[in-house]
């Protein structure tokens, strides 16, 4: 198998691994989040606020900063989430856009997997997550 045809098979892998609880929005968030902050720790930010005075703080958005492009993914009220893709320039916005939720999991999928041909330590996290 090439190089070309195992980033391809990676890409899949990440974005079936990332789908696998894409039914039930909280877990999904939640899932995401954690498998996000262990594959590349610099690139993600997580903020969780809590719903309500006592409540568990839960996962409100999700930013990935990694290849020149930035994936954001906003929970909203109930089982709404929000995702965007932007292109980055120095760490500067030039270009955001919706994406459902499919073609952002497939460019977050993507994302990563040119993460991981930069980085050994992100590939190392990518394998761990696609094992798990």
């Amino acid at each position: 198998m090439s190089d070309s045809e195992g980033a391809a098979l990676d890409i899949d892998l990440i974005a079936a691994s990332l789908r696998a609880e894409a039914s039930d929005v909280d877990a999904f968030v939640e899932s995401l989040a954690a498998k996000l902050e262990n594959t590349i720790p610099g690139g993600v930010t997580v903020q969780r606020a809590r719903r309500g005075m006592l409540g568990p703080k839960l996962v409100r958005k999700i930013t990935v900063d990694a290849a020149g492009k930035r994936l954001e993914l906003v929970r909203g009220a109930g089982d709404s989430i929000e995702t965007t893709g932007c292109r980055l320039s120095g760490g500067i916005v030039l270009k955001r856009e919706p994406l459902d939720t499919e073609a952002w999991l497939a460019e977050l999928g993507a994302t990563l997997s040119d993460e991981a041909q930069r980085s050994r330590q992100t590939r190392q996290a990518l394998e761990r997550l696609l094992i798990e």
